[in-house]
């Protein structure tokens, strides 16, 4: 029997992620409250996006873009497609800076392909849902917490990515330090070792156990939590500027990171008034995210 699918326009809020956040490399990942806001519905043929917002002009406004593309997986995964689609994009979150703007992206086509289809959380639910957008983004670290919000734990197993949401304590005080100049996953994983030495691969499993309870009980341990050894210092020369301030930071007695793969930096402990990181650098205070990617009945207007 074929599905039903929604004449209604359906809308998702989906918000920016940081992941890793030091040692917990593809693996932990955090919901910021940063959103793009995106809205689709069903036509009887073509294609058609419009975009407004981070990424206008630059991106696909056809079926090449990643949310259509998320949502024909999701569809396809729920066993049958509609003849069209039409999707508006209201885009705050910054591309290819390491905030998550793929994962949204994917997170939100899943998420509406859900709302389309009558029963569609039935049909696939939220662990389905997940293992369909870590497929598509490759890895689960960041579309997790955009899906569930609040502080994730991902991993891979053979039935594909799962992972559990915690509650992040309320005394995080996450700042994120955003360049102008753009980072790509692709380049910043190119840097990595196919090897590395077995004391800093024990060290980053002792800084990740410890920064879940850190992240979740008792953020005064956040500094010595967020150390790593396993991709950050291979990643340092090809963005000496993230790198830099990462150190300043941390010099000072900010728990500091680099967000996901870079540029930008992330802080998770109050930062001093009297630091100035210098006018290269958009600095932008942001609560965590509790909720994750919600459908919701209208747009969002661009702040």
């Amino acid at each position: 029997m074929g599905l039903t699918f929604v004449t209604a326009p359906v809308s998702v809020s989906t918000p920016a992620t940081s992941a890793n956040l030091g040692p917990g490399f593809d693996a932990l990942g955090l919901a910021l409250t940063l959103y793009d806001d995106l809205t689709a519905r069903v036509t009887d043929g073509g294609f058609a996006v419009t975009v407004r917002g981070e990424g206008a002009g630059e991106l696909p406004g056809d079926e090449q873009h990643l949310v259509v593309r998320a949502m024909l997986a999701t569809f396809d995964e729920l066993g049958e497609r509609p003849a069209g689609l039409a999707v508006e994009c209201v885009n705050r979150i910054p591309q290819a800076r390491g905030l998550g703007s793929s994962s949204a992206a994917i997170v939100g086509g899943v998420q509406l392909a859900r709302g389309l289809v009558a029963g569609g959380t039935d049909r696939l639910d939220d662990a389905g849902a997940l293992r369909v957008a870590a497929r598509l983004e490759g890895h689960p670290d960041n579309v997790a917490p955009c899906l569930l919000g609040g502080f994730t734990i991902a991993w891979t197993e053979g039935t594909g990515a799962r992972a559990v949401r915690l509650t992040p304590s309320g005394r995080l005080r996450p700042t994120v330090f955003i360049p102008t100049e753009r980072g790509y996953t692709a380049t910043a994983r190119a840097a990595l070792p196919p090897t590395v030495p077995h004391a800093d691969a024990s060290f980053n499993a002792g800084r990740s156990a410890l920064l879940t309870h850190a992240m979740t009980a008792d953020p005064a341990l956040l500094h010595a939590a967020t150390e790593d050894r396993l991709h950050q210092g291979y990643r340092a020369e090809g963005m000496p500027g993230t790198a830099s301030l990462v150190a300043a930071l941390r010099s000072v007695g900010v728990a500091a990171v680099v967000s996901g793969a870079g540029p930008t930096v992330l802080a998770l402990t109050e930062v001093p008034a009297d630091f100035h990181p210098g006018t290269e650098w958009h600095v932008q205070t942001l609560g965590v995210d509790a909720a994750g990617a919600l459908v919701k009945g209208s747009m969002v207007e661009l702040a």
